[in-house]
C-alpha cells in the first residue's frame, strides 16, 4: 500500500514537472547558448524515436492479443525507455536551440506576411496537428506512468482496464509526432 501511494505521488510529480518543464524550455527566451552543434541532429532522432515507439506500441498490442505476454512486456519497456530518451533528447533541444516557426523560411523566428501567404492554409493544419500532439503528450504521461506502474505491481486488470487508453493516446502522439517534424522539417535551416 505504501509504494502504490509513493508511485502515485511519483506519478503526479512527474506529470506536472515535465509539462512545465517543456512548456518553459520552449517559450523561454533564454537558452543555453552552449557550444554543442550537434543538438540540430536531435529534432531528426526524435522523429525516429517517435516512428519506433509507434511500432513498438504496436507491436506490444499484436503480442498481447496473441498471448505472448514476455514479448509484450519486453516490447513495452523498450517503449517505455524510448520515451524516456525522447524526453532527454527533447528538453536539451529546446534548452539550446529557439523553436522553429513552421512557414519561417529565413530562419529569423518571425513569420513574415510575404511567408504567411505561402503557408496559410497549411500553417492552420500544422497548428492543428501540433495542438492536439502537445495536449495528448500532456495526458500520456500520467497515463503511461500508470500503465506501467499496474504492470510492476501485476495488477492485471487495472493494467488492462487503463491501457485499453494510453495505448490509442500514446500511439496518436508518437505518430504525430512524426507528423509534425516531416512538416516543420522543411524551416530547420542547418
Amino acid at each position: 500500500m505504501i509504494m502504490k501511494k509513493r508511485f502515485y505521488l511519483f506519478i503526479i510529480i512527474v506529470s506536472a514537472f515535465v509539462p512545465a518543464l517543456v512548456g518553459w524550455l520552449f517559450f523561454s527566451s533564454k537558452k543555453l547558448w552552449l557550444n554543442m552543434s550537434w543538438v540540430h541532429v536531435l529534432p531528426h532522432i526524435n522523429a525516429y524515436i517517435n516512428g519506433t515507439t509507434a511500432f513498438l506500441l504496436v507491436l506490444g498490442w499484436f503480442f498481447i492479443k496473441n498471448k505472448k505476454t514476455s514479448y509484450h512486456k519486453y516490447t513495452m519497456i523498450a517503449a517505455f525507455f524510448l520515451g524516456i530518451v525522447f524526453l532527454i533528447s527533447y528538453v536539451i533541444y529546446h534548452a539550446t536551440v529557439p523553436p522553429v516557426v513552421y512557414g519561417d523560411t529565413t530562419g529569423n523566428g518571425i513569420l513574415s506576411a510575404e511567408e504567411l501567404l505561402h503557408v496559410k492554409y497549411w500553417r492552420k493544419v500544422y497548428l492543428a496537428i501540433l495542438f492536439s500532439h502537445i495536449v495528448l503528450a500532456i495526458i500520456t504521461v500520467p497515463f503511461v506512468l500508470m500503465t506501467f506502474m499496474y504492470a510492476l505491481l501485476h495488477k492485471v486488470a487495472s493494467h488492462r482496464k487503463i491501457a485499453r487508453y494510453t495505448l490509442p493516446i500514446w500511439l496518436y502522439v508518437s505518430i504525430s509526432g512524426v507528423v509534425v517534424y516531416f512538416m516543420i522539417k522543411p524551416y530547420y535551416l542547418f
